[in-house]
């Protein structure tokens, strides 16, 4: 039986080489996307992946996008809830837009997309639901305190889930990457990723491959007990 699983921000980054994992292991993806088409077509006319526009921060376009799909392609029996955004900046200059709007995709998004696929997953007792989190949700992190709120939220939102799910064949766990060389990251002046860097133990920034790997072992059989749980891939920068 193919799985179907849905992939938000699945198109770039991180959320790209998850969707590719994904295929790789005969899952049918879906790729979400909030903005850039022009990427967006690129993207599915390279991979073959199916891609679909919805905005993860609004719950009824999360609810219509996710009722499609079922109705084109059967259940979603995958989700992962990797779409998520920054507007750094120190709180004394943090806007209250910026920080909404970081709360809005990054951690409401978890819960519209969740509520979107939880109940039908339930009904059928299999679903898997991996929540990207991050090392700055652990640790915390100068300029960020709305991105790492939203982070943070996304480890508790997940523990809380895993526990409804736990009975009904559902698990919830979550991914807290540590810096990864993506797009996202290319703002950072070369002389603060240098010092970000010495910080890792592993001495370099991690692969979106390596992110991935760690999502489709999460969203496979070999996982089903392994719930409420965090997995930390940072190469040693956060540990506890």
């Amino acid at each position: 039986m193919t799985r179907i699983a849905v992939v938000t921000g699945g198109t770039r980054g991180i959320g790209e080489a998850i969707s590719l994992k994904l295929k790789e292991k005969g899952r049918h993806v879906i790729a979400n996307y909030g903005g850039n088409d022009e990427a967006a077509r690129a993207f599915s006319s390279r991979t073959g992946i199916d891609v679909r526009k919805w905005d993860v921060g609004d719950h009824q376009a999360c609810l219509d996008a996710c009722a499609e799909i079922e109705a084109q392609f059967g259940p979603i029996d995958i989700l992962v809830n990797n779409a998520g955004i920054t507007r750094d900046a120190t709180i004394m200059k943090m806007t209250f837009e910026q920080w909404d709007e970081v709360i809005r995709i990054d951690l409401t998004g978890c819960f519209n997309m969740a509520k979107a696929c939880f109940p039908n997953m339930r009904t059928r007792s299999w679903g898997r639901i991996v929540n990207v989190g991050s090392v700055n949700g652990q640790g915390g992190q100068i300029g960020q305190v709305n991105y790492a709120a939203a982070k943070s939220g996304i480890h508790g939102f997940t523990k809380s889930l895993a526990m409804e799910g736990a009975r009904v064949g559902v698990t919830a766990n979550a991914i807290a990457p540590g810096y990864i060389a993506t797009e996202m990251l290319s703002t950072i002046p070369d002389n603060v990723m240098e010092k970000i860097v010495e910080q890792i133990p592993v001495g370099r920034m991690g692969q979106p491959e390596e992110i991935a790997r760690g999502v489709e072992f999460l969203t496979s059989d070999n996982a089903s007990f392994i719930t409420g749980s965090t997995l930390s891939i940072n190469g040693g920068q956060h540990m506890y």
